[in-house]
């Protein structure tokens, strides 16, 4: 499942450092994650280090895009190929 940030964003940026995948980004007016390019780190991390550094615990579950682990490492490996 790919995951979401909520309003509570402060912009930080502390995120999108961290994100194996550069599915985080910029947005207007909070940052935002690509659920096409998130894999919750599987295959780089053991947890998703967006929701470790995120000072304000504004990252949750993306209620859309519900995947495996397994299809989630697949879309890692595709994106790393």
């Amino acid at each position: 499942m790919a995951l979401l940030i909520t309003e509570n964003c402060t912009s930080c940026d502390a995120c999108r450092p961290v994100c194996p995948n550069e599915a985080i980004s910029v947005g207007e007016p909070i940052y935002t994650i690509d659920p096409l390019r998130c894999t919750e780190c599987v295959g780089a991390e053991d947890e998703p280090q967006c929701r470790l550094v995120c000072p304000a615990d504004c990252i949750e579950d993306h209620p859309e895009f519900r995947e495996t682990r397994e299809a989630l490492l697949a879309k890692y490996q595709a994106l790393h190929a």
